[in-house]
């Protein structure tokens, strides 16, 4: 098992159709070694969705003959950054190790009593690219694993595309995260994703996708990003006009300095009549997200 306090910092972005091959063509990666693997997941669960509430994912990975047990806790974050705890370690078949779980801090209170119910309760199969990015930068190293994933959710008779890319920082600052989304965004139509497969799975099997309220700047960004997530997993035009009203409200919010400001006001009009992000969308969404980032509780902990 991974050491007793693992964090994970990553940045999520959906990328629009063109996207993957937009990616895999960028220069930035040419003199990068690719690795290419399949992943099938199963995400468990008890019948009255008790780790979903308490914002816990909980899945079996099977890759290159292996099987992964994996548990992550909810993230803190915003614009498509997150960081949050994860477990994970190799077990011995398609089987929970119950044992194992039952040890680490997120079962330790109420949840410790729901180990027996849990079952399968979603899936997500995809092909998985991946990169591993090392270079120093003012003196700093860093090391990056850039993966796109390509493949669908499964969930309550419901699918949905996955289409992402995730920048996971495995070694260095998170400056280090926002310096390659921008480099990718120049020519990669993308844009922050603030929903992990799970929780998307969740949504897209109860059909209920709740948006949050928003007052500062950051809050409204985090709206409007999962308002796009949620338009492009349920289809229902409804959270395509919250995006929108959320950019809005956001480009006009007091509490903008000019630069954020001309950032926010160059996204509305950078997203298709399908809620597809252009490259300015992308570069606009991202480096307002870096301005917003150091006012979260991400940049406090």
């Amino acid at each position: 098992m991974k050491s007793p306090n693992p964090m994970e910092v990553e940045l999520k972005l959906a990328l629009a159709p063109t996207g993957p091959a937009a990616l895999t063509q960028h220069p930035y990666l040419a003199s990068h070694a690719e690795r290419k693997q399949t992943l099938t997941n199963t995400y468990f669960d008890t019948p009255q969705s008790d780790l979903a509430k308490a914002h816990i994912a909980l899945r079996l990975r099977q890759v290159d003959g292996q099987v992964l047990q994996t548990v992550k806790t909810a993230g803190q974050g915003g614009g498509g950054l997150s960081q949050r705890e994860e477990w994970e370690w190799q077990v011995a078949g398609p089987q929970l190790d119950l044992a194992s779980i039952a040890k680490l801090p997120p079962f330790q209170g109420e949840l410790s009593g729901v180990l027996d119910a849990l079952a399968p309760q979603l899936s997500t199969d995809f092909t998985r690219r991946s990169w591993q990015l090392k270079e120093g930068r003012q003196g700093q190293e860093s090391h990056i694993e850039l993966v796109l994933d390509e493949g669908e959710i499964i969930s309550g008779g419901y699918r949905t595309p996955i289409r992402e890319a995730e920048l996971e920082l495995k070694g260095g600052e998170p400056e280090a995260l926002w310096a390659l989304a921008l480099t990718l965004a120049e020519q990669v139509p993308l844009r922050p994703s603030d929903s992990s497969k799970a929780a998307r799975g969740n949504a897209l099997s109860t059909q209920h996708w709740p948006l949050p309220e928003a007052h500062s700047p950051a809050e409204w960004l985090h709206r409007a990003t999962l308002a796009l997530d949620a338009y492009h997993d349920s289809q229902q035009a409804s959270f395509l006009n919250d995006a929108q009203q959320a950019l809005a409200t956001l480009a006009e919010h007091r509490e903008l300095d000019a630069t954020a400001r001309a950032y926010a006001q160059a996204m509305p009009g950078a997203l298709d009549a399908d809620g597809q992000p252009n490259a300015a969308y992308g570069k606009a969404a991202l480096a307002l997200a870096h301005r917003l980032a150091y006012q979260t509780t991400l940049r406090s902990n």
